[in-house]
């Protein structure tokens, strides 16, 4: 329930010492909550914390249903991965599923903002940056509080792809590496992007 299946499991298998992991080909997905700031400010603790719980799983639980593992909520974002592995045969899958999460996030999300609305609350809104690459999968940290995430340039690749959204008007923002792995999909061409701390656009 803390780690996720994947990285739980990993764990159990003796993999706890700070810098045990592995290298390991992901889809790496992040998405980030709209107006976070504004609704925490306004809103009470308690509904502050629903409306968080409440995006958390429209879009966590669109990841888990593909088969996906989320590492991480890092305050109002998720940072998840679709390893590509013996389960995944190959990119395309990986891609696929991640692709087919993000859509099902947003049915989601429309659906639960039309309950909401009728309520009177505040509406849902996320953006969300897809890349493929190889990350560093394992423990970070210091030797008396690990984390088993992910590291290494793809994933700082992909939270620039999402802060990209706000400024292209678009709730999706993925990689040319990502477009060029998924079936499908009626991609439209963004054109090329410098961004921070990424040497090539």
């Amino acid at each position: 329930t803390y780690l996720g299946r994947s990285a739980g499991d990993r764990v159990l298998a003796d993999q706890i010492r700070r810098g045990d992991g592995d290298t390991i080909p992901a889809v790496i997905w992040y998405s980030d909550l709209r107006g976070s700031t504004a609704m925490a400010e306004k809103l009470s603790r308690e509904t502050y914390t629903e409306v968080l719980n409440c995006y958390f799983e429209c879009v966590g639980g669109a990841v888990l249903d593909a088969g996906g593992e989320i590492l991480d909520f890092i305050g109002d974002a998720v940072l998840a991965i679709f390893p590509i592995d013996a389960k995944m045969r190959d990119r395309g899958t990986a891609c696929a599923r991640a692709y087919a999460a993000a859509q099902e996030a947003y049915r989601r999300i429309e659906g639960t903002n039309a309950g909401r609305a009728q309520r009177a609350m505040p509406q849902l809104a996320f953006g969300l940056g897809l890349h493929v690459g190889d990350v560093m999968f394992g423990n970070i940290g210091t030797p008396g509080r690990l984390s088993f995430s992910v590291i290494g340039p793809s994933v700082n690749q992909v939270a620039r792809l999402e802060a990209l959204t706000k400024e292209v008007g678009r709730p999706i923002v993925a990689s040319r590496a990502f477009v060029e792995s998924c079936p499908g999909g009626g991609w439209d061409s963004l054109g090329r992007h410098k961004v921070q701390g990424i040497a090539e656009p």
